[in-house]
Formats: structure tokens, sequence, C-alpha cells
């Protein structure tokens, strides 16, 4: 089982080789790869010293799987490249994720749509991973109708250079700016780029790829992003409206049941989800789980996953270990 990881060196690539090892995936040869400037550099993984490839090498070697967390032009460019060579790809970026040809895989909620024929499957975006993780066994017992969600986002979305920022903001030290505005002891309504229609990019993902992973495009999202200045995971306030109504315990019992899924609500001791607990978890964390009050079959809860690990590493390789395990692969 050969693996590539492309994008090896960055900040997700990282979490994947960590994931992988974790994991105990069955791999028997790895192949890091990165852009040119990378190429020749070494990294470890389990005990070994590897040399990182050029996409060329990596292409020629043919491997089984490539997990890619490259960006959205790279993957464009090679995916395509990867998948004629025989390779099964699984794309972090968004380039994929909303082509009707390409599967939008969270493996809790629909794995079993994949097929030997998918070369190209698409990984969705940290937010909206870790949001219809919660949303999917509710819409199957009482159909959802409406979602309003406010996102809290780490700056470990943005990159290293964001790290880079708050850290030399933390220190009052002058650096190279990943935002256009401090980030230490702020918030900022501005996750990705601004559309035409006055949502950012992030904002519109967690709206076409929900539909698209629930397989319902009746399903009304609307999303305001915000990125603070917190390192250990993303964190979303949700207020759903369901065409049925609910028994709030029931509802619970649900969600705990939910593989992947652990619910933190104890307002007693005051437990609930938070990113400080998160990061470097697995699993998606829920609470304050409550009815609103404010209209009829609706429903609020804080959601909060480590937006590297099951946000994006962990849900890859997941994916790569479904293909494994039903041998599509």
């Amino acid at each position: 089982m050969k693996v590539a990881v492309v994008g090896a060196t960055g900040m997700v690539g990282q979490v994947m080789l960590k994931v992988l090892a974790e994991r105990n995936f069955p791999l028997t040869e790895l192949i890091p790869v990165a852009s040119e400037r990378s190429v020749g550099t070494k990294l470890e993984f389990q005990g070994k010293e590897y040399e990182v490839v050029s996409m060329e090498e990596a292409v020629s070697a043919r491997p089984d799987i490539a997990l890619f967390s490259a960006g959205g032009d790279t993957s464009l460019e090679w995916a395509p490249k990867f998948a004629e060579a025989g390779t099964t790809v699984i794309d972090n970026s968004s380039a994929w994720r909303m082509n009707p040809n390409n599967k939008l895989v969270v493996p809790e909620i629909n794995a079993s749509e994949l097929t030997s024929e998918d070369k190209i499957i698409a990984n969705p975006n940290c937010s909206t991973i870790q949001m219809v993780m919660a949303l999917s066994p509710l819409h199957k017992k009482y159909k959802i109708k409406r979602v309003v969600v406010s996102t809290y986002q780490s700056i470990t979305g943005t990159g290293v250079k964001a790290v880079q920022q708050l850290e030399n903001e933390y220190k009052g030290e002058q650096g190279e700016m990943a935002y256009p505005y401090p980030i230490h002891r702020n918030a900022i309504p501005h996750c990705d780029v601004f559309e035409e229609n006055g949502y950012t990019k992030e904002e519109m993902k967690l709206t076409n790829e929900t539909k698209k992973i629930l397989q319902d495009d009746t399903v009304a999202v609307t999303a305001t992003a915000i990125r603070i200045p917190v390192v250990g995971g993303h964190s979303e306030a949700v207020n759903i409206t369901f065409e049925n109504d609910f028994e709030i315990n029931e509802l619970r019992r649900l969600l705990s049941d939910f593989p992947g899924i652990t619910v933190q609500d104890n307002l007693d001791v005051n437990t609930y989800p938070m990113p400080i607990y998160a990061e470097g978890k697995d699993d998606v964390f829920v609470g304050r789980i409550r009815r609103d009050l404010s209209q009829p079959n609706s429903l609020n809860m804080w959601i909060v996953a480590d937006n590297l690990r099951k946000g994006a590493a962990t849900n890859a390789v997941q994916i790569a270990e479904y293909l494994i395990e039903n041998k599509l692969v």
C-alpha cells in the first residue's frame, strides 16, 4: 500500500502524517510530496527518514492513494494526473467539492456512496464537516428546514502565516500579516474572500456543501464566518428549525449515539465544548443543546472540533481507511 501525502510539509500535511501514524494506517511505502522549494528536504515518519519528492516523481511512483493538501490550483492541475496513473486521490482543497462528478465525503455520513470508480474524492470544508456531523442524525429523524450558523474559526485554518502573525502580535513585534487587521484581541468577520452576494467563500461553502453531503437541496443554510485568535479548533453557534417537533432527551441520545460525536452538556458543572479541549482530538463535540424558545420546532447548539484533524486530516485518512476496508483500492 503506497501512500503519497501531497503538501507533506504544510500544516495539514504534517497533521496527516501524525494521524496516519497514530491510527497505524496500513501503508508499506510513504511518498512525501511538496512544492519545488521543499524537494530534497527530509522528514521523519514512524522512526524513518523520508526525502520529499516532486509531483512528477510521485505520479511516476504510482501510489495507491494520494492525500492532497496543497491548495485548489495544485489539485486542479495534479489530481487528474495521479488519477490517470491509477491513484485514488482524496483532496482537501475546495477544487472538486461542488463538482457533480466528485463525491463529497464525511465517512460517518456518506462513505457508502464510494465505489472503485471514484478516483478523485473531495474532503469537505473544515467548518462544514463538524456541522454536518451533528446535523446528519437530526435531519434523518426530524427533517431540517433551516440552519443559521455563526462560526468562530481558529487561525490555523488560514495556515502557518496566521499563527506567526498572532505570535508576533502577542510579543508586540512587527511581521508579515496574514490578515488585513491585527488578530490578537480581535475578531475578524472575514474568512476567505468576499463574493458578489456579500458572503465570503467560507460562508457559501457551509451553505452549498451541507446540501450536497445531506443530499437535500431543500435544507436552507445561512452563515456568518468569523476568525478569532484561537489555535485549537473551530466553534459554531448553530440554530436549526425542523419540520417535525422533537423531544430534547431523544435528540441528545441521537447525537450521543452517532459515531464521532461526543456530547459535552452538563451545565451543573459548567461542561460544554471548547477549542482548548478539542485540540488534538478527532471527535466533534456538541453542547449547549437547548430548545429555541422564540419559535416552534427549533434548537440551538454549540459545536466544536479541531479543524486540522476531523476538519481536515483525520477525515481524509478515514476516507482512505474506508476504501481499503471495502477493497475499493
